[in-house]
């Protein structure tokens, strides 16, 4: 008897290496997935602009990313998550731009738009471009935040949530099509189902916060660990079962912190943490 819609997912071509340098860009999806990578010592940069929406500021942050100085970002990510939470993005009147964020100002200052299916699919392009300008081998994978959004009514919340699906199925066929025309590698562009993992297989309100809208920990943790199951290599793995001892011991408050017996405790995690960072690089 099954009792749960279980979302297959197909395995994709690259796998998440230990402690490997990552960049997530996009809602608070984004924030959460990569908060949870950066715990477990990857090195994740996680929207380091803000919160990001729309695929117009998706774009807009990964440029600023990659236009600062070879200083301040040295070496590319190999993976990059783009997490996409609607389609509605606000324009400047005045300029007519569309801007990330408009920074509590008066909304007669700014005009509400949606973008279509194409437009959302075109901006998406263009950011994958730039990311391979920076790196030919990245891999980008592609979410949809699974938090819809009340304010716009949940209608037209699904109406946004099924434009930008259509939008990154469109993006990934066709590069699929022209990898295989030029008879290049495979496409380096993925799919990650967020969005239909939380409606399907999480489909109950104990997977949500109190606001009914936003994923629990638990979910996340669920989501966390269907990503970990389908991207990290096998040496990531053993990374994490090396490190989550460790991880939890450093997580300890004692009860009495200057007693002997907690000093030697320290030392002892002290050591093992010594350990992993001579096989695997400092930690945090």
């Amino acid at each position: 008897m099954k009792l749960q819609t279980y979302i297959d997912i197909p395995r994709p071509p690259f796998q998440i290496e230990p402690r490997e340098k990552m960049l997530f860009v996009g809602s608070c999806f984004a924030d959460s997935i990569g908060q949870r990578f950066r715990e477990e010592q990857f090195r994740a940069t996680v929207n380091p602009y803000g919160t990001m929406y729309n695929p117009a500021s998706v774009l807009h942050s990964v440029e600023r990313f990659f236009a600062q100085s070879e200083e301040e970002v040295t070496g590319a990510p190999r993976v990059v998550f783009l997490t996409l939470g609607t389609n509605h993005v606000y324009r400047l009147n005045e300029t007519g731009e569309i801007v990330d964020n408009c920074q509590k100002r008066p909304q007669r200052l700014f005009t509400e738009e949606r973008l279509t299916v194409d437009e959302c699919a075109d901006y998406l392009r263009q950011t994958v471009e730039v990311l391979r300008r920076q790196r030919s081998d990245v891999q980008v994978v592609l979410t949809v935040s699974p938090i819809r959004y009340q304010k716009y009514g949940f209608h037209e919340s699904q109406l946004s949530k099924a434009t930008l699906i259509l939008a990154v199925d469109q993006l990934i066929s066709q590069d699929g099509r022209e990898a295989s025309s030029l008879a290049s590698p495979p496409s380096t562009l993925h799919y990650f189902p967020a969005y239909e993992i939380v409606l399907d297989e999480l489909r109950d309100y104990r997977f949500y916060k109190e606001d009914m809208l936003h994923p629990s920990a638990q979910a996340v943790e669920y989501i966390w660990e269907r990503i970990a199951d389908l991207y990290l290599s096998p040496a990531a793995r053993q990374f994490l079962e090396e490190w989550r001892p460790v991880k939890e011991a450093l997580a300890h408050r004692p009860f009495h912190p200057d007693s002997e017996q907690y000093q030697a405790f320290l030392r002892q995690v002290q050591e093992r943490k010594a350990r992993l960072e001579k096989k695997y690089g400092p930690l945090g």
